[in-house]
């Protein structure tokens, strides 16, 4: 037994402690506690940006604020209960950008449709795990896929948050250019980006939020926001809880956004849960880890309960790896996280004093993250960097993650079927190449 664990203080032998295993992973309560306060403020984030993006949709982001705490709030603790994981759980960035802009804004779809085809996909996640499909799919697709899935989702949220900043604007001629540089909303939004990759670099956890509220400060100062209080009774949520059109959603013209949110979802908290747990030092020989099964069930249903009471689809938070970073091992620190989403449930009035350019740092930064892991594809390779390519520069230049997906998977079949590689296909990509195909032809 190491030092750390021989030292657990008689306080933490008590029924909190057994229950968490405190002694086996070699942890107190105070160092769960402040791993949970350590996550919960690297990614309270997005209880201020999830309205913000999902207004775009035509939702009451006082009512999004509202759901938005509760899904991250019960799910966390979920995951920490359940699973006893130190993972926290919230609305996934990324998709949110994909149903607000895409899914409504894009193709017209009442928020309420959107909403059901999130419900589908997370109910198709929840089958596939219930089936252990789940982890077929993730051995069998490329990681060129994969990393071109993860860094067009990427770029298309930077192009978000370079939007909602303004430094870029449309334009007949040029489909974009530059905004105006001496804009103080462009100007604030820079300095966002900048204070969060300063941060950042510096290992400052909390980095996203400190960057919002001086930006929400220099709104104030421009009177582009005004004060409204810090406390109050949360909103009635009875307009979105519920609201989710199940039939409409069921849609042959839907049925690659259900499918995209299913996939997306499924590599994106997969993913996320092997790197926090591998952070942690949980992960087994096998590549599996403790409570593997029941936090991809917490995940999933997670995602159905989300999409039911009025938010973007839920997923595991790489921040999670913070509170790991400072000694959280169990899902003790789910749960304060969890509580904290709860308790800020009170202060929705400080969610309005967040002006659109004072999130758009936020959104740059992680099209910066998520872009990192195209160091990862052999570029050397065509029949693996072509399909990744696609995959990564389509979803912003189509405004469509399916359609990146899409292009993705026909291309890496095509690459390899045509440079007699055929015997690196298997069922799986083929099987996703042939649908899309089909959706193209017959559907769109």
């Amino acid at each position: 037994m190491n030092n750390e664990t021989s030292e657990i203080k008689p306080s933490d032998s008590g029924g909190i402690a057994s229950f968490f295993k405190f002694a086996q992973h070699g942890t107190c309560m105070r160092t769960e506690i402040i791993a949970g306060l350590t996550t919960f403020l690297t990614m309270v984030y997005i209880v201020f940006v999830n309205p913000q993006i999902l207004s775009a949709a035509h939702m009451d982001p006082k009512v999004v604020f509202v759901t938005t705490c509760l899904i991250a709030g019960v799910g966390s603790i979920a995951m920490g209960v359940v699973a006893n994981l130190p993972v926290a759980l919230a609305p996934a960035m990324g998709l949110n950008a994909f149903f607000a802009f895409v899914v409504v804004g894009v193709f017209g779809l009442t928020w309420q449709v959107g909403m059901g085809a999130i419900f589908w996909g997370a109910v198709g996640l929840f089958l596939l795990t219930l089936f252990r499909i789940r982890y077929w799919m993730i051995a069998n697709i490329p990681i060129s896929l994969r990393v071109g899935i993860t860094s067009g989702i990427g770029l298309f949220i930077a192009i978000m948050g370079l939007k909602n900043a303004g430094i870029i604007i449309a334009n007949k001629d040029t489909l974009v250019s530059i905004g105006d540089l001496s804009s103080h909303g462009v100007l604030v939004g820079i300095l966002g980006f900048f204070i969060i990759a300063v941060l950042s670099s510096r290992n400052f956890h909390a980095a996203v939020l400190i960057s919002i509220i001086i930006t929400s400060c220099c709104g104030l100062f421009f009177g582009d926001v005004h004060f409204s209080g810090i406390y109050s009774i949360p909103p009635n949520i009875t307009s979105v809880l519920g609201q989710v059109d199940l039939t409409g959603a069921l849609s042959l013209d839907l049925a690659g956004v259900i499918f995209s949110f299913m996939l997306i979802n499924l590599f994106d908290s997969s993913g996320t849960l092997i790197g926090v747990t591998d952070k942690a030092g949980l992960i087994k020989s096998d590549g599996t880890f403790p409570g593997m099964s029941k936090a991809l069930y917490v995940d999933s249903l997670s995602s159905v309960v989300g999409a039911y009471i009025g938010t973007s689809s839920v997923t595991a938070y790489i921040e999670s790896t913070s509170g790991v970073a400072v000694g959280g091992r169990t899902g003790l620190t789910a749960v304060v996280v969890g509580v904290m989403f709860l308790l800020i449930v009170f202060f929705s009035p400080l969610a309005e004093m967040v002006p659109s350019y004072a999130t758009a740092g936020a959104l740059i930064f992680v099209g910066v993250l998520m872009t990192a892991s195209l160091a990862r594809i052999d570029w050397n390779d065509l029949t693996e960097s072509v399909p990744a390519f696609i995959t990564t520069v389509m979803m912003p230049f189509t405004f469509s993650i399916t359609e990146g997906i899409a292009l993705g998977f026909m291309a890496y079949c095509i690459m390899k079927l045509f440079t007699g590689r055929l015997r690196e296909l298997n069922i799986c990509v083929v099987a996703v190449a042939l649908l899309f195909a089909l959706k193209i032809a017959f559907v769109d």
